[in-house]
């Protein structure tokens, strides 16, 4: 199990020092295939500086492309949330019957037709899918039109069944805030303004993640499927509620470390979909957290990853 903990180390650290890493965890710890709490948080930490140091280190591209591209990985990962269930009901050619995300009627598929229902040729949520793929291969060119239909389709959920329109007008997703569908063009719009900006100001080739970054979307979508969770039950919201908290205190973790500024563009992205979400729709936060509590949460890394960059910047002057 210690082996799991050399993931949060780039590809390079894990070759050169990841056999002494495990055999320092091992003499530490002996008999123990997982070391205690305190000792997992310290090596992920050190794990997450290691990757941010070699992202700065690579000067392929300049930083705030990088922060474009990272911020249009976190919205197209936003976007594809609320329907994890649904792309993976589709693939298999399940009926989700009484269990359909988000639906007044089972099936909207081919393949699961019954009395009261209507059909749709594809689930919404393949388009952030294959946004997020693209955009993870560094093919903003491909994540473009996939961006500019999650537009379409949001702007005419009312008057077609391409892709269905309950799915889009109906429950989203909540996390730190209120819920985003579909039809909440910013957040698809801000997606898109991001994929031109990659595909057209690209000085040189983006960076391409591994496809084993795909393995959590995956996993994700076989607990959702699989277990007919939906992003309005509470253990859903309190395993995103969590996962966001933890990717806000990476970015503050990296921007420490490095003294750089791309992390702060996806953590501002974020905020300012999420803040724009719980002012349009004011009635539908999820009261989970007192509304002040959330947009604390949403603003305050903000300033906090501006202050940690100058400050780290400061010593690296002063050194």
């Amino acid at each position: 199990m210690n082996r799991l903990l050399l993931a949060a180390y780039p590809e390079p650290y894990r070759s050169r020092q990841g056999k002494e890493l495990l055999a320092c965890l091992s003499e530490a710890y002996p008999g123990r295939s997982w070391p205690p709490p305190r000792e997992v948080v310290a090596v992920v930490r050190a794990g997450v500086r290691a990757r941010a140091r070699a992202v700065v280190d690579d000067t392929g591209r300049p930083w705030w492309l990088d922060g474009i591209h990272l911020a249009a990985l976190v919205l197209a990962a936003l976007a594809l949330v609320p329907y994890l269930q649904d792309v993976w009901h589709w693939a298999l050619h399940t009926d989700p019957g009484r269990h359909a995300i988000a639906f007044d009627f089972s099936g909207w598929y081919p393949w699961a037709e019954g009395p009261g229902t209507r059909t749709r040729l594809l689930p919404y949520g393949l388009l952030p899918l294959v946004c997020l793929i693209a955009l993870l291969r560094g093919r903003p060119w491909i994540a473009l039109p996939a961006a500019a239909a999650m537009i379409y389709a949001g702007a005419t959920f009312d008057s077609g069944t391409f892709f269905g329109d309950e799915g889009k007008a109906g429950l989203g997703y909540y996390g730190l805030g209120a819920p985003i569908t579909a039809r909440d063009l910013v957040l698809s719009g801000t997606l898109c303004a991001a994929c031109a900006v990659l595909a057209a100001c690209r000085p040189g080739p983006l960076r391409r993640h591994s496809y084993r970054w795909l393995v959590p979307v995956v996993l994700a979508m076989v607990v959702a499927g699989s277990l007919h969770i939906i992003s309005i039950s509470p253990a859903f919201q309190r395993g995103l509620f969590a996962l966001e908290v933890a990717a806000l205190i990476a970015a503050w973790v990296a921007t420490a470390a490095t003294g750089d500024y791309r992390w702060l563009i996806p953590v501002a992205a974020f905020a300012f979909i999420r803040t724009q979400t719980i002012v349009v729709q004011p009635n539908g936060f999820m009261r989970s957290l007192p509304d002040l509590v959330v947009l604390l949460l949403l603003i305050a890394p903000l300033p906090a990853l501006a202050i940690a960059a100058q400050r780290r910047q400061s010593r690296a002057l002063l050194g």
